[in-house]
């Protein structure tokens, strides 16, 4: 009945968003449009916006909607490029963990039974050996796995967080890897908001060069993966040497 309540809310919110078509109002025509309605509010409210723009945030990320990129802009354009990097660092992270333990909660479970093979001495169900593979590897790597994923924006950034619910990486790991990882992207986006005339598309931001950039921070993040992968054991000692 738990399961249901939680599947019920996700649900229920998914289809209010395109039911009421807010996804209207995220994208980039929209925004230019009522950039002066929201300063003022942002100049009059400065308190109740940040509060207003962290829940939103948190929301859409909990729920997988789309507008991730469009709320990073109006983030970067009302509240100017730290401190919108950091507002927006706090909602992802927010509703990335929201996702990330009901992914878990929800259906953790039926995928270790679903592509589970036979049953233990004991009694209980186990991973195929396919899923005990990746769940080794986010078990032992988790953080530095996590990291590289949020570090390259070519890996859906919802996708990330339901399929990490399926896996034994830690709590604490996947916050922390989520908080640190998403930084550079979120900067990139609110830096470019600051200058929201200047942008005709949102393809002006995603250039080449900054897509390289975050592939090449991704995989810096798995160095020291591979080298505790493909290091030299060390030489048992002979007696007598």
């Amino acid at each position: 009945m738990k399961k249901l309540i939680v599947l019920g809310l996700f649900f229920l919110g998914v289809g209010a968003f395109f039911y009421f078509d807010l996804g209207r109002y995220l994208n980039l025509a929209s925004l230019k449009e009522n950039k002066d309605a929201l300063l003022s509010y942002t100049n009059s409210h400065p308190v109740g916006a940040v509060i207003f723009f962290v829940l939103i945030y948190t929301a859409q990320t909990a729920l997988s909607l789309p507008g991730a990129t469009i709320m990073t802009l109006t983030s970067g354009f009302l509240f100017g490029g730290l401190l919108g990097t950091f507002y927006v660092n706090i909602g992802a992270t927010l509703g990335a963990t929201l996702a990330f333990l009901s992914a878990r909660y929800l259906f953790r479970d039926l995928v270790e039974q679903k592509f589970g093979g036979t049953a233990s001495a004991g009694g209980t169900t186990t991973a195929s050996k396919r899923l005990q593979s990746l769940q080794m590897g986010f078990s032992k790597n988790g953080f530095n796995y996590l990291l590289t994923l949020r570090l390259i924006p070519l890996f859906p950034f919802f996708l990330v967080n339901l399929a990490s619910g399926l896996t034994r990486i830690r709590l604490t790991s996947y916050v922390g890897a989520t908080a640190l990882g998403i930084i550079p992207a979120s900067f990139v986006y609110c830096n470019a908001g600051q200058q929201l005339g200047t942008i005709n598309t949102l393809k002006d931001i995603a250039s080449p060069q900054v897509l390289g950039a975050f592939a090449l921070l991704g995989l810096l993040a798995l160095v020291p993966i591979i080298y505790q992968k493909f290091k030299t054991p060390s030489l048992p000692k002979v007696e007598g040497a």
